[in-house]
């Protein structure tokens, strides 16, 4: 048990969710993080995908094209220098917990449930913003009083993506 909490200490969710892309209308993570959080090199991720790639079907797993990795690198700014020889693999939530079956270091296995754990919490919360936007909906359709104003205040509430961010500067008290 102490090792599952040195897991979860060192990889916290929010770094799960900083890794996780939207890429071809999926949310997926690509081998180098996925590799990093495992503590494994990459090309040892890879090949062992490749040993086993029976267990990786296209909705499991797929390899960026030249746009989608120029994106990416536009999106997270990681640098090209030194040269990627391939195209990075893109793992879908599928495919994360097939790599539990071909990497069989505890590490892989804590660090997998933890990141099926997110996944989990993302789709929830997606569910559950959706949900509420219908009811809304249907209220404001449903009822004769004008609550416009209050609708509009709610949608703004959920669609906000960004805190408001701190003043710059210094101040002289």
């Amino acid at each position: 048990m102490q090792e599952n909490n040195i897991v979860e200490t060192l990889v916290t969710p929010e770094i799960i969710r900083e890794r996780i892309y939207i890429i071809r209308g999926k949310k997926v993570m690509i081998d180098r993080d996925l590799a990093v959080l495992y503590e494994v090199e990459t090309g040892h991720l890879n090949r062992a995908v490749r040993r086993n790639i029976e267990r990786f079907p296209e909705d499991f797993m797929f390899q960026l094209t030249k746009e989608e990795m120029t994106n990416l690198i536009c999106q997270i700014g990681i640098s090209s220098y030194g040269g990627v020889r391939k195209n990075p693999l893109a793992f879908t939530e599928q495919g994360i917990a097939m790599l539990s079956s071909i990497l069989n270091s505890k590490r892989a296995i804590q660090v997998n449930i933890q990141i099926i754990r997110i996944f989990t919490k993302l789709r929830e919360m997606i569910d559950a913003y959706k949900e509420l936007r219908e009811k809304v909906e249907e209220m404001e359709k449903n009822n004769e009083v004008n609550f416009s104003e209050i609708f509009r205040a709610i949608r703004l509430l959920i669609t906000e993506k960004e805190e408001p961010k701190e003043k710059m500067g210094f101040r002289a008290d």
